[in-house]
C-alpha cells in the first residue's frame, strides 16, 4: 500500500472518529435538554395540580378537602369544547419537541408567551395548533369567498397572502398583549416598591408580603400580581426563590424590575432591613417617571404645533383677515359697476 493511500485512510478514520465524537456530543446535549424540558414540564404540572387542589379545597371546605383532592386527581377527560381544546393542547405539546415545532414556536414566541403570562407547556401547544389552524383555515375561507371574483394568478396570490396572515395572526395578538403588559409593568413598578416597603415595615416576611400583594392588591397591580402569583406557585412546587423570580426578571427586559428582583432574592437569602433601600429605589423610580413624563410633554408640544398650524391658523386668518378681504371685494365691485 502506497504512502498517499495510507494518508487517505488515516484521514478517513480521523474524520469518522470526529463524526462519532460529534454524534456523542450532540446526543449528550439533546439528552440534557430533554431532561431539563421534562423537569420543567413536571414542575409546571405539579404547580397546576397544586393550584387545582387548593381551589377544590377552598370550594368544598376544610372537611371535604381529602375528597376534593381525590376527585381532582381522578378527573376524567372533559367533553365538548373543553375536551376538544385539551386534545389540541396535547397534540401541540407532542409537536413542541420536534424540529418542526421548534420552528413554529421559536424562542421569540416562547418569550412573548411568558410576557403574556402563559408559562406552561399547554398554552405553548395551543399556540402551535392555533398558528397551524390559522395557516390552513384562513386560506380556505379567503379562497371560498373570492372564488367567483378572482382567478388565475390573483387567486393564488390571495391564498398565499391569507396563509401567511393566518400563520402570523396569533403572534400579532400575542405581541399586542405583551406590549400592553410591558407598559403595565412600567406603570405598576413604583407602586409595587412602595407596597413592598410598607409591608416589610409592618413586620411581614417576604413570602407573606408577596402573598398579600397577590391576594389583596390584584386590582391595583393587575400585571405584577399575576406574575408574582406564578412565581409563588412555582416556589410552592419546589423551585427556589431565585429560580421563580428570575423568570420575571428575564421576561420583560426591564432593568428596574431586575433590580427589584435582585433585592428580593438577597432579602430571601440573607435577610436584613430593606425599608431604606426600597425607599431610595422608589424615589429614583419616581424621578425617572417625572423625567419621562416631561419628555413626553415636550414631544406632545411639538406635535401640537403642527396640529394648531393645520387647524387653528386657517380659522384665525378667516376671523382676522376676512372683514378686510370682504371690504376690498365690495369696493372693487362698486368701482366696476360705476
Amino acid at each position: 500500500m502506497r504512502v498517499h493511500q495510507l494518508v487517505a485512510l488515516a484521514l478517513a478514520l480521523a474524520a469518522l472518529a470526529l463524526l462519532l465524537l460529534g454524534g456523542l456530543v450532540l446526543a449528550r446535549v439533546a439528552a440534557v435538554r430533554r431532561s431539563e424540558r421534562t423537569l420543567r414540564q413536571a414542575l409546571d404540572g405539579r404547580a397546576m395540580q397544586t393550584a387545582a387542589l387548593a381551589a377544590a379545597a377552598a370550594a368544598r371546605g376544610a372537611d371535604g378537602a381529602q375528597g376534593g383532592s381525590k376527585a381532582v386527581l381522578r378527573n376524567v377527560q372533559p367533553k365538548g369544547f373543553k375536551g376538544l381544546l385539551e386534545r389540541f393542547a396535547h397534540t401541540g405539546i407532542r409537536w413542541l419537541d420536534t424540529p418542526f415545532g421548534r420552528q413554529v414556536v421559536a424562542e421569540e414566541d416562547r418569550r412573548l408567551l411568558e410576557q403574556c403570562g402563559f408559562v406552561d407547556t399547554r398554552t405553548r401547544g395551543l399556540f402551535l395548533v392555533a398558528r397551524l389552524a390559522g395557516a390552513l383555515l384562513l386560506p380556505v375561507l379567503a379562497g371560498t369567498l373570492a372564488r367567483g371574483y378572482l382567478g388565475g394568478t390573483r387567486y393564488i396570490v390571495l391564498v398565499a397572502i391569507s396563509m401567511v396572515a393566518g400563520f402570523l395572526l396569533p403572534k400579532i395578538v400575542l405581541m399586542r398583549r405583551a406590549g400592553k403588559r410591558r407598559t403595565g409593568v412600567v406603570d405598576e413598578l413604583p407602586l409595587l416598591v412602595d407596597l413592598l416597603r410598607l409591608l416589610q415595615g409592618v413586620g411581614l416576611s417576604l413570602d407573606q408580603s408577596l402573598q398579600v400583594m397577590v391576594n389583596d392588591f390584584r386590582t391595583m397591580l393587575p400585571v405584577l400580581s399575576s406574575e408574582l402569583e406564578i412565581a409563588q406557585r412555582q416556589f410552592a412546587a419546589g423551585r427556589t426563590r431565585e429560580q421563580s423570580l428570575n423568570r420575571l426578571a428575564a421576561s420583560y427586559d426591564n432593568e428596574d424590575l431586575r433590580a427589584v428582583v435582585r433585592m428580593l432574592v438577597q432579602v430571601d437569602r440573607h435577610g436584613g432591613a430593606v425599608q431604606e433601600p426600597l425607599k431610595q429605589f422608589g424615589d429614583r423610580l419616581r424621578e425617572s417617571r417625572r423625567a419621562m413624563l416631561r419628555e413626553r410633554i415636550g414631544r406632545l408640544a411639538v406635535k401640537m404645533t403642527g396640529v394648531m398650524i393645520v387647524t387653528l391658523l386657517p380659522a384665525l386668518m378667516i376671523v382676522t383677515a376676512g372683514p378686510g378681504v370682504l371690504a376690498v371685494q365690495h369696493s372693487l365691485l362698486s368701482m366696476h359697476r360705476r
